[in-house]
């Protein structure tokens, strides 16, 4: 049987950490973490969060360890909505990274509190 984007969504997020772009802020920041934006190149140059890489989720695990080397590298993951950022999440788990967060929020919430902390 084959599952929607929704549910597939749904069953990553069982499997990962999830926090809103606050925590994320507060947490990368004073863990000197790595964010990483999962869009697309296209989407990444219109609107995009200072200080964070932009790596596409489908070259993602070809990329990561660029950036990552250590497998308990704070890595903090965006999208638009959160929903590739969990996907990538249970990936880099996957990949064996302990220390995986995916931003729960929409692009504008992280960018709201970017700027709120400036």
């Amino acid at each position: 049987m084959l599952m929607t984007l929704p549910e597939l969504v749904a069953s990553a997020c069982k499997n990962i950490r999830r926090v809103d772009a606050d925590s994320a802020y507060r947490e990368g920041r004073s863990s000197s973490g790595i964010f990483i934006d999962v869009r697309e190149p296209g989407e990444a140059a219109n609107q995009s969060i200072p200080g964070s890489t932009n790596i596409p989720r489908g070259v993602l695990e070809m990329k990561v360890g660029e950036l990552a080397s250590d497998p308990g590298a704070a890595i903090y993951l965006h999208c638009a909505t959160g929903g590739r950022a969990a996907l990538a999440a249970e990936q880099l788990q996957r990949l064996g990274y302990t220390n995986v967060t995916a931003i729960s929020c929409p692009l504008d919430i992280i960018q709201e509190v970017e700027a709120k902390h400036r």
